[in-house]
């Protein structure tokens, strides 16, 4: 058997403003935005290069969810995004304007530091070793 993750739901508020996000701040690649409904569209993101798993973008349909975007995980880390160059992303998130809270590390994994979404979701950047 073979199974792999293939998207998880990012709870946002707006679409426009997190496509923008992730796609000039971030430099992920739209992979699709189809209007499903007047108030509902399939948005998928991913990192460039990326096979693997992307992100959907979701936007928050009710008050419970609109409760969740920016903390999905309870101030936890929420993603984790591997790079093939630490330094050349991180410099370029910082170019970005791209806001990061923990200054980079070096770990028995490799290097990491932690920056914010637009909406304060915790991502940790990770040169694995």
């Amino acid at each position: 058997m073979k199974q792999e993750l293939a998207q998880i739901a990012l709870v946002v508020d707006e679409y426009d403003e997190a496509i923008a996000f992730y796609t000039q701040k971030l430099s992920f690649t739209l992979i699709e935005d189809t209007v499903l409904s007047e108030t509902k569209r399939w948005v998928v993101v991913a990192p460039p290069g990326s096979t693997g798993c992307r992100l959907l973008l979701a936007k928050a349909a009710n008050d419970l969810q609109k409760s969740r975007v920016g903390n999905q995980t309870g101030g936890r880390v929420f993603l984790f995004l591997h790079t093939d160059d630490f330094w050349r992303d991180y410099q370029t998130l910082i170019a970005n304007e791209v806001v990061f809270v923990r200054d980079p590390s070096r770990e028995p994994y490799g290097t990491v530091a932690v920056f914010e979404d637009l909406y304060g979701n915790l991502w940790d950047l990770i040169g694995p070793a």
